[in-house]
């Protein structure tokens, strides 16, 4: 496995770990048959999760950039990788 490409990598490693784990939870309940309200719960903390892990990611990704010396190139994947916010 490569290295990280930032200091936070390993902390978005934990955190999408941690929504594998939720998601695993969520289909365990389905087959499982547990009541609809549990599954949802277990979904919202899969969901949040996820986003959190991603807010996460885009957040590096831009004080990497912005930290980059602000190249034309870096100001594009900028902008595109805020349309995920």
């Amino acid at each position: 496995m490569a290295p990280p490409l930032h200091a936070s990598h390993p902390a978005l490693i934990a955190r999408l770990k941690r929504a594998d784990d939720h998601l695993r939870a969520v289909i365990g309940m389905i087959e499982a048959g547990k009541p609809c309200v549990e599954i949802a719960r277990q979904m919202q903390a899969f969901e949040k999760a996820v986003t959190n892990a991603k807010r996460a990611l885009i957040h590096d990704y831009m004080h990497h950039c912005l930290n980059a010396g602000g190249s034309e190139t870096g100001r594009a994947e900028l902008r595109t990788v805020a349309r995920y916010l």
